[in-house]
């Protein structure tokens, strides 16, 4: 941790790295992705729709041995490693959780991939990268942590080439959400603020990124936090052998605010994608 990230940073950090957050994601989410699935039919497990939106965002880039790509916020490195094997690109993953960088390099080890990624602690509000450096910027569910999201952009901005693309998914509020609907979820992740479609397209062409387009998916933040709401229960004995038994109530309260909030339309979840003008 640097001396200029922002508290939500540093209160970021400090959750992802507690062996709780750590254990209970890798036990829930079948260790490889820790974001929102595509779910194409209820029986999908966890596992099957973290996976799929790896794949749908993988289909909407044309990536190649020469293409450089940055993952930030990259949890456990499921997206570099679909990237890698599939497309053989060099990709940087930045995180700022010790603890997850830790298990990234592990399952990068276990499946052959040392070397091949390249695991940076950080933080996306500093991206530690020359200018113009990356042909692809992308992200799963994490700007949405940050406490300077405008900054995150600049950044983002800054180490793309011209004409790369800057992709990503996040949970956020919807544009005509009213005041204070959300402080129960705010809360829950010591959040002051969350993004919108509107704001994240309107700061990306304040800081030169195009729109090439939006794919609202809603439907599917309320149906992956019921699938983790349901998870928890079946497999509740399990987890609390892993899991402090206060922090697992705390999460089954927080789940249940997403999933209210979202089928009140007040959430929002989906794909945007921009390239750098």
């Amino acid at each position: 941790m640097e001396p200029s990230d922002s508290p939500a940073v540093a209160t970021t950090c400090t959750y992802y790295n507690s062996n709780d957050a750590d254990n209970f994601y890798a036990s829930i989410w079948g260790g490889e992705n820790i974001h929102i699935g595509i779910y194409e039919q209820e029986s999908d497990s966890i596992a099957q729709a973290s996976h799929r939106t790896v794949q749908k965002l993988a289909s909407l880039l044309k990536l190649h041995e020469d293409s450089r790509v940055l993952d930030i916020g990259a949890g456990y490195g499921g997206m570099a490693r679909y990237l890698v094997k599939n497309t053989g690109c060099q990709v940087d993953c930045l995180n700022l959780s010790q603890v997850q960088n830790q298990r990234h390099q592990q399952l990068n080890q276990q499946q052959g991939l040392i070397g091949k990624i390249r695991i940076i602690e950080g933080n996306f509000e500093a991206i530690p990268a020359a200018e113009q450096h990356y042909d692809v910027v992308l992200s799963q569910d994490a700007i949405l942590h940050s406490g300077n999201r405008l900054q995150v952009f600049k950044e983002v901005a800054r180490v793309l080439k011209s004409g790369g693309e800057f992709i990503f998914t996040d949970p956020m509020q919807s544009d005509y959400c009213p005041p204070n609907i959300l402080q129960p979820v705010l809360d829950r992740l010591n959040l002051d603020s969350m993004g919108s479609m509107s704001f994240y397209t309107q700061t990306a062409a304040t800081v030169g990124l195009e729109t090439i387009q939006i794919i609202e998916m809603t439907e599917q933040l309320v149906n992956h936090y019921r699938h983790i709401l349901q998870a928890t229960d079946e497999h509740y004995e399990k987890i609390l052998k892993v899991c402090n038994q206060d922090y697992i109530e705390r999460m089954k309260i927080g789940l249940n605010h997403w999933i209210e909030k979202g089928q009140q339309g007040y959430l929002v979840w989906g794909i945007l994608h921009f390239r750098k003008k």
